[in-house]
């Protein structure tokens, strides 16, 4: 493919007036206007909005909402595909580690898998996949550095990779990486796991009378209040260093208590209500060690470009394991016993997530006003860290903040529901954002340090958007604990019926859940519009048969039909679909479901309580690191349609099977498309 005429005219253009662009007059808002807006213009890509697509726009000039952003930031839907970042021609970008670092900390924070530094005369495409380092040169995990008198031979190589055209179809994420990736999910779990042992055993060791749940809740508290205080900082909510101010001299500790006192005040919500540790004592340097890497030159992170979705990923995989104390009191970190049982952590990919949230919450406000779905829920009964409803809550946002701009926005904003940013852009109020949050939004989980990593993520995907200046005095978060709560949502508060006295320590580890009292509006209206999530994988049979108590197993006999094949995703599908939704259910399961003869109960229960609107087969890899052969399935208890539809996919190609019949016969269709698909794949 030979340069456009309008690249060539650029290249002629700055070659003829090299001299005055090398100037320290010509400045880099010259240089985007003149040279980058038309040079991405003719990759493709709508550079000045001319679609008006408002929030949805593909292109968004960061610097302008953040400081410390790259110039450019290239979207496609609201995902970040790539960043540019502009310089002045005076600048010897392909030697300037400086710029390089600037953007390749912003681009591994963001998730992004490659970003560009360019003044023009040079254009520097980075791998933004490696962690970036203080130390590292300018040609550190870097492409290439290209003169723009080249440009008009290497036109058909950026184009493949950074035309509108090429990135839609995935052309960075299958650019060939010669280095080993370092996501930066990885990379900070890695960093919070050594800081909660470091935590960990300085607060046993100081604090001998803990037991492991309070060691294990002080670790947790801390790192979560710290974690949300440095990204409150580089989103300018919270002043600059501020954290780290805690740290100079002595009295760390308790200087940094005093900072979780004044934000409980100012943002009212729970994430900093004191709990013991208040008592407590934490030795200056082991604080000092881990606040210190959160900032430069120690930390690689930009923490207002993380994603509240990549918290949640680190989170999950954090969750996953529990600090332990042995007999001299000293802490260690173990994998928790039915993460072994399941194999590991897997978080529910993104999109995965946004596929069930829109063929739900989606249908649901189709053709709504915001007056007229006010009353509408979500949960998800084994919310995790809160991955699905992170994903709820933003198409919740999104969808609000559209309809606001599109019918009458200048009332709109009077009302305090949007305002526009320095881009010009309909935002989202923070109100707003709390409002639809406190409205719309349930979960439970049966692990308390989950329910408040969820609380903690739903928090930042809250104050994740740019925000109006001088507006957040108010009461600025959510407290969600009448929204997210901890229990065991298979197991109902008549467990102990007939009992005098329950056992304490029996009552704490079954933990059961009432969500009649506990829900008590939402049930009053017949119950949750969406119940979406993904299930335990865990198996009741077998082996794992002589870990499930008597008493929990005859509970669940005698409340679950799904009990002939007893796995922990049977039992929360019939819950959810008997007891908890009154029109949606959606979940990601093992695709046995589909055709096992064990799962005959539950595709009858399923059946006789609901339609199916889709199940859909999404291959042996959805799940990281795991082979895990997965279907998601949509029950709507309203759908007038087939009782079925079974879509199945492999990779781009597709085969579609209509079989009214899916519940209630052997499911040999299935097992056929599944063959038929594998074959097709290697054609």
């Amino acid at each position: 493919m030979a340069a456009p005429p309008r690249v060539i005219a650029l290249i002629n253009k700055f070659k003829a007036n090299f001299d005055y662009y090398q100037s320290p007059n010509y400045n880099e808002e010259q240089l985007r206007q003149e040279f980058l807006n038309p040079f991405f213009e003719e990759l493709g890509w709508d550079m000045e909005n001319r679609s008006g697509k408002g929030a949805d726009r593909e292109v968004h000039y960061e610097k302008r909402i953040k400081a410390g952003a790259p110039d450019y930031g290239f979207y496609v839907g609201n995902q970040p595909r790539f960043f540019v970042e502009a310089k002045k021609p005076a600048k010897n970008v392909c030697a300037d580690p400086d710029a390089a670092l600037q953007l390749r900390s912003y681009g591994w924070s963001a998730g992004v898998p490659q970003s560009v530094l360019t003044d023009f005369e040079e254009f520097s495409i980075y791998d933004t996949t490696v962690r970036p380092k203080v130390s590292d040169q300018a040609r550190i995990a870097r492409f290439r550095c290209s003169h723009y008198l080249d440009f008009g031979d290497l036109w058909n190589d950026i184009a493949e990779l950074f035309s509108r055209e090429a990135v839609l179809a995935g052309s960075l994420e299958r650019h060939e990486k010669k280095r080993v990736t370092q996501t930066v999910d990885a990379e900070l779990l890695v960093d919070i796991s050594r800081w909660r042992k470091a935590l960990a055993q300085n607060f046993a060791a100081q604090n001998p009378s803990l037991t492991e749940e309070q060691l294990n809740f002080a670790v947790q508290d801390t790192l979560d209040r710290i974690i949300f205080l440095r990204i409150c900082e580089d989103r300018d909510i919270e002043p600059r260093e501020r954290l780290r101010a805690t740290i100079e001299g002595s009295g760390s500790y308790s200087k940094l208590l005093r900072l979780f006192d004044a934000a409980e005040r100012r943002y009212d919500s729970g994430l900093f209500r004191t709990r013991q540790q208040q008592a407590l004592r934490l030795d200056d340097n082991i604080l000092g060690e881990v606040i210190s890497e959160l900032y430069f030159p120690k930390s690689p992170y930009k923490f207002d470009a993380i994603p509240a979705e990549i918290l949640g990923q680190v989170y999950e995989q954090f969750l996953g394991k529990v600090i332990r104390l042995n007999a001299s009191h000293h802490a260690t970190i173990e994998e928790k016993p039915e993460v072994r049982k399941a194999g590991g952590v897997y978080y529910t990919p993104v999109f995965i997530v946004e596929y069930i949230v829109q063929n739900t919450l989606g249908q649901l406000l189709r053709g709504k006003s915001p007056e007229t779905i006010s009353d509408l829920t979500v949960v998800d009964p084994a919310c995790g860290s809160g991955s699905f409803l992170i994903g709820a809550y933003q198409y919740l946002i999104d969808w609000h903040r559209d309809w606001y701009a599109s019918h009458s926005p200048d009332k709109q904003a009077k009302k305090g529901f949007i305002w526009r940013d320095d881009n010009g852009i309909w935002q989202l109020s923070l109100s707003e954002r709390r409002r639809i949050l406190l409205t719309h939004c349930y979960g439970v989980d049966i692990d308390r340090q989950a329910v408040e990593v969820a609380k903690l993520s739903l928090m930042l995907k809250a104050l994740e958007a740019p925000e109006q200046k001088n507006l957040l005095t108010e009461q600025m978060l959510p407290d969600l604990a009448s929204n997210i709560k901890c229990g065991n949502s298979l197991i109902g508060t008549d467990f102990f019926s007939g009992q005098l006295t329950a056992d304490p320590s029996e009552r704490a580890r079954i933990n059961p859940f009432d969500w009649r009292s506990e829900f008590p509006d939402v049930f009053q209206r017949g119950g949750f519009d969406v119940v979406i999530g993904n299930p335990p994988y865990i198996s009741y049979s077998g082996r794992q048969a002589e870990e499930l108590p008597d008493n929990v197993r005859k509970y669940y006999e005698d409340h679950y039909g799904a009990m002939r094949w007893p796995t922990a995703h049977s039992l929360f599908i019939e819950h959810s679909i008997r007891n908890l939704s009154r029109r949606y259910v959606a979940f990601i399961v093992p695709d046995q479901i589909g055709h096992l003869d064990g799962y005959q109960t539950i595709r009858e229960i399923i059946s006789t309580h609901s339609n199916l609107r889709d199940v859909r087969y999404w291959g042996e890899h959805v799940f990281v690191d795991a082979v895990t052969p997965s279907l998601t399935f949509i029950a709507d208890k309203k759908y007038k349609g087939a009782t079925s539809i079974s879509l199945f996919e492999q990779e781009t190609k597709t085969l579609k099977l209509y079989n009214p019949d899916f519940l209630s016969v052997p499911y040999c269709p299935y097992i056929l498309a599944w063959l038929v698909a594998k074959l097709r794949s290697y054609l």
